[in-house]
């Protein structure tokens, strides 16, 4: 059956409020999807159908097809705290990284994969993991991959948000986030980590942050082993170390060494198909770029193949990426990063 069949069906069931015949006809879609290579697509779908059975499992009916058919309260509350919920199609060939951390990340997508095998041997499940180092070095793009492997919504937390002035209010804002990982089984992405588990400090009078740290300490504790927490932070340090210690997995992300330094000018070379003028050797593009994050070695260089695009004068079909103009905008990147500094 094609999809537009389908879909008719779907719509027809709807709004006749048809819920078996609604829920087999959703499914064959979502199977459809996962056979034609649309696995994103099919996990929301999936995510939606999981989030109606509940419904029907808590309160005996679901309002598919019905005007009373609304989200319910608690998720417009969590919507307020998520930047986005998303599926990924990243995947290992997007991450440039040491063999030591695509090492790590692979055994805990193996982890994943062989949840049902582990747990015959009454072993946990890693599920809780905190990417540290500087900005611009692969930590959100690692949270990204993962997702995209094993095929699980991501949530993006909005700190913004979540951080509230009033008392008790980030600790409730954060169960509330969790609570929706435990029902969905996906991941929650945390990036600037710090600003919410930083050191309790005993000296100080206000104790608002040791009760945020408490309430991520109980949380992490009851956190079921399908729902993962992806952590992110420039500053480690900053971290209580009593949540250090809960995370099951803590990857360093470094700065790019000349070999991935050549890994990353390639891959982003070859994505886009446009050669190098070859005004200068490799090497010297290489040592240009020592010290720069991956984020800001990319950036420029995608900005000098738009740039060298735009000044393509010579008539002849396929732009070369000046060489001279990406130079200057990898000394310029330093410059402005010496003075923010």
């Amino acid at each position: 059956m094609v999809p537009s069949e389908l879909i008719k069906e779907i719509a027809k069931y709807g709004l006749e409020n048809d819920q078996d015949n609604l829920y087999r006809a959703l499914n064959v879609l979502i199977e459809h999807f996962k056979t034609h290579k649309k696995v994103n697509f099919a996990i929301q779908l999936q995510s939606l159908l999981r989030d109606a059975l509940r419904d029907h499992q808590n309160t005996g009916m679901v309002k598919v097809g019905s005007p009373q058919y609304v989200l319910r309260e608690q998720d417009r509350e969590v919507g307020e705290l998520i930047i986005d919920k998303l599926t990924s199609d990243y995947r290992f060939d997007n991450l440039v990284c040491s063999a030591e951390i695509k090492s790590e990340l692979t055994y805990f997508i193996q982890e994943h994969a062989s949840l049902d095998i582990l747990q015959q041997y009454e072993l946990p499940i890693s599920n809780k993991l905190i990417f540290y180092g500087p900005s611009g070095c692969g930590k959100t793009l690692a949270a990204y991959v993962l997702a995209g492997e094993l095929k699980k919504m991501m949530v993006v937390v909005n700190l913004g948000a979540i951080v509230s002035s009033k008392l008790g209010e980030t600790s409730k804002n954060l169960a509330k986030i969790f609570r929706q990982a435990a029902r969905e089984e996906c991941i929650i992405f945390v990036d600037e980590f710090d600003s919410i588990g930083k050191v309790r400090d005993y000296g100080q009078d206000h104790g608002e942050m040791k009760r945020v740290v408490n309430t991520i300490l109980q949380l992490f504790d009851y956190l079921p082993q399908q729902s993962i927490v992806i952590a992110a932070t420039n500053q480690i340090d900053m971290i209580d170390d009593a949540l250090l210690r809960r995370f099951d997995l803590k990857l360093k992300f470094d700065l790019p060494d000349p070999a991935h330094i050549k890994e990353i000018i390639a891959k982003t070379v070859k994505s886009n198909a446009i050669a190098f003028d070859k005004e200068v050797t490799q090497t010297s593009l290489i040592s240009a770029c020592k010290g720069l994050s991956y984020y800001s070695i990319q950036r420029t260089l995608v900005t000098a193949m738009k740039r060298s695009i735009f000044q393509k004068k010579d008539g002849t079909n396929m732009p070369k990426i000046s060489t001279a103009l990406w130079l200057s905008l990898l000394k310029k990147e330093k410059l402005g990063q010496k003075k923010s500094a």
